[in-house]
């Protein structure tokens, strides 16, 4: 499969933005998928999550509240919408398909897109 991730900018704190995922191939409703970012100089780290059908959802407590994982399963896109942004929310995120057992761990992931970048000013 192949995952392009599209949707980064700047944005000032407070702001919003939303993040699209399209993924190739017939079997994207077989899969969960999930997002990841990396700050400058930090490792990648979980987002959220959601499952294959699109019935359960799972964040960071980072993000939990602000942050909606969904998808549409028809169109093959995988969205994450981002609200109240903080500059710490500043990284490249990525989306990613799910081949493992566990949702929040990177090495569970086997296909990735190549990230968009996500810049918020204080």
């Amino acid at each position: 499969v192949q995952l392009q991730a599209s949707g980064g900018g700047l944005v000032q704190a407070g702001g919003s933005l939303g993040l699209s995922c399209a993924a190739s191939g017939r079997t994207f409703s077989n899969y969960g998928m999930g997002w990841f970012r990396q700050a400058p100089g930090k490792e990648r780290e979980f987002v959220s999550y959601i499952t294959s059908s699109g019935g359960n959802t799972f964040y960071a407590d980072s993000v939990k509240g602000r942050f909606t994982i969904s998808r549409d399963n028809i169109k093959n896109m995988v969205y994450l919408q981002m609200n109240s942004l903080k500059p710490e929310d500043t990284a490249v995120y990525y989306c990613a398909r799910r081949s493992g057992i566990n949702y929040y761990r990177r090495s569970d992931y086997d296909s990735w897109g190549q990230g968009t970048l996500v810049t918020v000013s204080s």
